[in-house]
């Protein structure tokens, strides 16, 4: 069976189809008409559609009374279990008369749909046996379930009698009644019950069907349930990129809601040179996209999100990373629509390169690391300040704080770990730019090798960086030793303006960054950043 719908944009219709046995996936943000899509959907397909909201109750009550199989199906499909109901009731009363914000509570008839079927079905094989048929016992859809809870969550043993549901620790006999389940078990019992419910040949709709379920067993609860409803089609519409982006399918994302206008829906491109929830991500976004360098978790991230409120910061790992991704997405026709840039550590980088990046968008730190930006004399005074130092006492403060970041870089051995890791960034990035695919043999392979190498001069190398910091350290210039020394200890003496240890310091910076606590130490390293503009 195929599914089609049509969803309408400012550019005209944009018409979709789903067959049976696979699924469409849109992706946004909050604020993006998600649901309401949801709701046209299911609108549009009418009588075939079961749509899971988003707004959903999880309140699980396996004593619910026990009703026909006829009459919980109606509940469940149009919210009236009473005879005569039609699909002219499921706006009334399954949805309130407010399709896109009632509270879905249809756990009850969901139970009761699946209690009814497991007595019919069981009455039936019993009948077979008395009748002498021989026929193989059919699965009821609570031994489906219980065979898929079992799969996914095999710490808890759901024991389901005729009228009840128990669970069980899986090495215990001491069980608890199902409505005390946690949310997530609730949660993973309601989605495969409601699809094992669903009417044969259905589009389920799933609004936001990752809400309290551990990431950890949500892909693989997706493929237990695309499995198990062969005859269905399935639309997924989350705001989850890393599910989305891992699972096979049609993939959209929503980029726009206007009621007036209708969505912003665009189609993820394939072969891009990025991960597809990193193309997800930059198609969803309503602002121009920062390439940094670190991770989710890093110091680099909440940073830079503080300070360039107005882009969508994504960390990218190295600088190699940033570097590629900028120049990936610039030349990629699918994703030129976005404004992209890059920012990059300081890393010793020399004129010529700083000029390289900036023709391709790349800013340059006036530091060796971002941590550095913390030993910046203006931003220790506003952390410091932050703490409630003033006047003398605050010179004081900051005089220690320069004293002891100059003693650090005088240490000999310091010193030498901050130059052998400049040579070695040199040297990797001399071998990383050399093509030796000309050489048609060993002779010429070793020959192409030596010339292309012989400019490297790694005594040369080691004293320009050594001579760099000692004048830094001799004229007291600590703008000048930042650019060039790099050690990730020199952050434990930028603590000391906030009284802390080095991870309580960073756990606080993370923690302040990303609340706008710190505002006035935002402000002080925007000032230090590049000034870059979306246009």
């Amino acid at each position: 069976m195929t599914f089609t719908f049509s969803i309408p944009t400012s550019t005209g219709p944009m018409e979709f189809e789903v067959q049976a046995g696979t699924s469409l996936y849109f992706v946004g943000a909050n604020g993006g008409g998600k649901t309401r899509l949801a709701v046209m959907i299911e609108e549009m397909v009418g009588e075939n559609a079961h749509r899971i909201s988003a707004h959903r109750a999880l309140s699980l009550n396996p004593e619910v009374p026990k009703v026909s199989q006829d009459t919980a199906a109606r509940g469940l499909r149009y919210g009236y279990a009473g005879q005569g109901a039609t699909l002219g009731n499921r706006f009334g009363n399954r949805w309130g008369g407010k399709a896109a914000v009632q509270l879905l509570n249809d756990y009850d008839f969901l139970l009761q749909v699946l209690f009814a079927e497991q007595s019919n079905t069981s009455l039936q094989t019993h009948k077979n046996a008395r009748a002498g048929l021989n026929k193989e016992a059919i699965s009821t859809k609570f031994e489906k379930l219980n065979e898929i809870w079992g799969r996914l969550l095999p710490h808890r043993r759901l024991d389901i009698s005729g009228d009840n549901i128990k669970v069980f620790a899986s090495e215990s006999d001491e069980g608890y009644p199902a409505h005390e389940m946690s949310d997530g078990e609730r949660a993973t019992f309601y989605l495969i019950g409601q699809t094992l419910a669903a009417a044969p040949n259905s589009l389920i709709i799933f609004d936001e069907p990752e809400l309290h379920i551990h990431r950890s067993i949500l892909a693989r609860l997706w493929d237990e349930l695309e499995a198990a409803r062969p005859d269905c089609g399935i639309v997924v519409i989350s705001h989850d990129l890393e599910f989305v982006a891992s699972r096979e399918g049609q993939k959209f994302v929503i980029q726009d809601y206007s009621p007036s206008k209708g969505w912003t829906v665009e189609a993820v491109p394939e072969n891009t040179g990025f991960a597809e929830n990193v193309v997800s991500l930059i198609l969803g976004s309503r602002r121009a996209v920062l390439f940094v360098e670190g991770d989710a978790s890093s110091l680099d991230q909440a940073i830079y999100r503080a300070c360039y409120p107005n882009w969508t910061v994504i960390s990218r790992g190295s600088c190699e990373e940033v570097i590629h991704a900028v120049i990936t997405m610039r030349a990629n026709p699918s994703l030129t629509r976005v404004t992209c840039a890059g920012v990059v550590d300081a890393d010793a980088y020399d004129p010529s390169e700083i000029t390289f990046f900036k023709s391709k968008g790349i800013e340059v730190l006036p530091v060796a690391e971002i941590e550095n930006l913390f030993l910046i004399p203006e931003v220790v005074k506003a952390i410091a300040q932050n703490e409630g130092y003033d006047g003398a006492e605050l010179d004081r403060l900051l005089d220690q704080i320069m004293n002891d970041l100059f003693l650090h870089a005088s240490d000999a051995n310091n010193q030498l770990s901050s130059v052998m890791r400049y040579c070695r960034r040199r040297i990797d990035r001399t071998l990383k730019k050399i093509d030796l695919s000309d050489a048609k043999d060993v002779g010429s392979l070793v020959l192409d090798y030596a010339t292309k190498t012989s400019s490297l001069d790694v005594n040369s190398l080691a004293q320009i960086i050594t001579s760099e910091i000692q004048s830094a350290i001799s004229q007291k210039n600590c703008y000048k030793l930042l650019k060039w020394y790099d050690n990730k200890g020199i952050l434990s003496i930028a603590a000391k303006a906030k009284g802390a240890t080095k991870a309580n310091f960073e756990q606080w910076l993370l923690r302040s960054l990303r609340n706008g606590k710190a505002i006035p130490v935002a402000n002080a390293i925007k000032k230090i950043l590049p000034n870059i503009k979306a246009a």
